[in-house]
């Protein structure tokens, strides 16, 4: 005889609750979702669940020749662009053992600094947002409007520049541009003060950020965690001072690592702050040197049709949101034969599965948001 209970009662006060974030969540900056196990009000154990805008750029990477694929390149992480061409190019001219101008490395340097102060200044203004806090992303978009007009200017594009190519850049800068941007820079840098005032030193800001998902040192090296994010957490590694490329080997006097010891929400928004000073600084060395630098070639002439030489090479740069890396790997043709994408955001999404047990639900949006990422730079 089988006996079969109808009605549990009582019994539900045990039973674990799952609660789905997503996949259309407003704090979750894409289509993310998260699977948590509630017991009442604090959670078990959390999953990230992925993939829901996978779009599958490594595999089209080889289907398109080396001039192409950095239209799929910088869409990862739409809000890095700049940064997302970069690598790819770096691997390719790598391949091929060219050297580009100096003009163009300068110029990729000072490009590659304002497309890392835009990125943060989308998260400065967006992380106190979810928290409640509506004006800070005003003054973001502000901000981030006088870089982006010198960006579009000198690349025709908002989002997706388009504007480095193998051997160095599309165009020469437009005349008088320099001094635009240095205004843009100077402008930017007055109002940066209004963070620390308006954000840091909000006291609710603060009670709902310090001590907060504490992200340990030993879970960062274990999960591949990178970027502002790792730094937060005690791990001082910035690929721009230890193992410099573009110009960054003669910036070593202006680049500060922002550190912190905390592992918290607050710190990780502290280091993104003072990373992005320190970003405005680059930019002006980089403008200085640009200044002195006699007029010449902005990138150098290629083949019709380019072919990498036949084997594989690895680069990596220090991306807004942590390390990203090309994997090129190349039989002599005019395709990659392979192309693998290490995306700065896919390892550091991963770490909630740390972060977010035994933390309330109330703080689960102050968790995630703080660990600034891109959905797209996610699923790729």
């Amino acid at each position: 005889m089988t006996e079969t209970t109808v009605g549990i009662g009582g019994a539900a006060e045990s039973t674990d609750m799952v609660l789905n974030i997503g996949p259309q969540h407003p704090s979750t900056h894409g289509v993310l979702r998260l699977r948590l196990v509630l017991d009442g009000e604090r959670i078990q154990s959390a999953e990230p669940v992925i993939g829901y805008m996978h779009r599958g750029a490594e595999k089209l990477f080889e289907a398109r020749d080396y001039r192409q694929i950095i239209m799929l390149a910088n869409r990862h992480d739409w809000l890095s662009a700049f940064s997302n061409e970069l690598g790819v190019v770096l691997a390719v001219e790598r391949m091929l053992g060219m050297e580009v101008p100096e003009r163009a490395v300068w110029t990729r340097t000072l490009l590659a600094e304002l497309n890392r102060v835009l990125n943060h200044l989308m998260f400065l203004g967006s992380y106190p947002l979810e928290l409640g806090g509506i004006t800070p992303i005003f003054h973001a978009f502000r901000e981030r409007e006088d870089l982006q007009h010198v960006m579009e200017e000198i690349s025709g594009g908002r989002m997706h520049y388009m504007f480095n190519r193998v051997g160095g850049l599309k165009d020469d800068l437009p005349a008088g541009w320099l001094g635009r941007a240095r205004q843009a820079v100077a402008e930017v840098r007055s109002r940066m003060g209004v963070y620390d005032d308006l954000v840091l030193g909000n006291e609710i800001f603060r009670g709902r950020t310090r001590g907060v998902g504490i992200l340990a040192r030993e879970t960062v090296h274990a999960y591949g965690v990178s970027g502002p994010i790792a730094r937060a957490s005690g791990v001082d590694f910035d690929l721009r001072r230890d193992e410099p490329y573009l110009a960054y080997a003669e910036l070593q006097d202006v680049l500060e690592v922002a550190i912190r010891e905390e592992g918290d929400c607050l710190a990780r928004f502290e280091c993104l702050l003072e990373q992005t000073h320190t970003s405005l600084a680059l930019a002006d060395a980089c403008l200085d040197r640009l200044d002195e630098l006699p007029p010449g070639p902005i990138n150098q002439r290629l083949p019709k049709v380019l072919k990498a030489p036949e084997g594989h090479t690895y680069a990596w740069t220090e991306n807004p949101l942590g390390l990203n890396g090309y994997y090129l790997v190349s039989k002599g043709e005019k395709t990659p034969y392979r192309l693998k994408l290490r995306s700065a955001s896919y390892n550091n999404i991963q770490a909630l599965t740390e972060l977010l047990p035994g933390t309330l639900v109330a703080d689960m949006v102050a968790i995630l948001g703080s660990l600034f990422f891109v959905v797209g730079d996610i699923d790729k």
